[in-house]
């Protein structure tokens, strides 16, 4: 059973540009297998200079996104509805041209929409077809969307596991599976093991991030139990850092990061992944 083992590049800055192409040098250098890459504004990626990095630096790929103020797939304005789902069916052939095959996050309504209630069945039922009408441009474009829960300071639709992995029953799609993240898993799950063991068949991606953010190995998150449920999901996908940059403004302020959480950002990414090859590699 092998894994890859990948990094956010949120660490370094909001987008990747053209300009960001030289970290990629860097993240290779490190023992990085891919990047993952956000796609947050899929007309403005320049496709075809990232793919052609990706290829002179051996890296492999995945791809984030969230839906931006003003789209939501649960909306009960029809319209908004399929002004989303363009916007995803965009980043789906996006990620798909640049050579991605996972594209993850929280996509069914932005971060940080809380509209003080529970979520409601009708919003369940309209996620699920959305994401039900979007499975035939993901089986074309041999595209994985990963649904993320994420904590309840973050979003009210889905926040723990078995949340992900009902919804993901109900759409019933091999394309469309649940993100498992240790940060968010660590405010909602009772056993963060037991609820990545939960996942099941429907585990399709993971973060690997500490309980603030920092460093993996840092903190308190129970990575002995982490590991060994890995194992015995015989996962075989990535072990993605996801962490942000400490000072890139809207972004660094949407993740709540207030202060430094390494001597510099990179250090969470090239620190991290010595104690994730480490702990797989004990933990076989």
């Amino acid at each position: 059973m092998a894994v890859k083992y990948g990094v956010n590049t949120f660490i370094w800055a909001a987008s990747f540009e053209c300009s960001h192409l030289p970290l990629l040098a860097e993240i290779k250098a490190h023992g990085f297998d891919g990047v993952e890459l956000p796609l947050l504004q899929p007309a403005r990626v320049p496709a075809r200079e990232i793919r052609k990095g990706l290829a002179e630096n051996g890296l492999e790929c995945t791809f984030c996104s969230v839906l931006p103020s003003g789209l939501s797939l649960i909306d009960d304005d029809a319209a908004v509805r399929r002004a989303a789902s363009t916007h995803l069916s965009d980043c789906v052939k996006v990620a798909a041209d640049i050579g991605g095959e996972i594209l993850a996050g929280p996509l069914y309504s932005p971060v940080g929409y809380l509209p003080g209630r529970r979520r409601t069945q009708d919003e369940v039922d309209r996620a699920v077809e959305a994401w039900q009408a979007l499975a035939d441009t993901l089986a074309v474009n041999r595209v994985t969307v990963a649904l993320e829960p994420l904590n309840r300071f973050e979003t009210y639709f889905l926040n723990t596991v078995a949340d992900a992995v009902a919804l993901c029953r109900s759409i019933g799609s091999p394309r469309v599976g649940v993100l498992f993240d240790t940060f968010h898993a660590n405010v909602e799950e009772k056993d963060v093991a037991a609820a990545l063991r939960s996942a099941g068949p429907f585990l399709k991606h993971l973060h690997l991030c500490e309980n603030d953010r920092g460093t993996p190995g840092s903190g308190h998150v129970d990575w002995p139990g982490v590991f060994r449920a890995i194992h015995e999901l015989n996962y075989a996908g990535w072990l993605t850092i996801e962490s942000f940059g400490f000072a890139l403004g809207e972004l660094s302020a949407a993740a709540s990061i207030w202060r430094d959480l390494a001597p510099q950002p990179q250090d969470i990414a090239f620190e991290g992944v010595k104690f994730l090859k480490k702990s797989w590699n004990t933990s076989s």
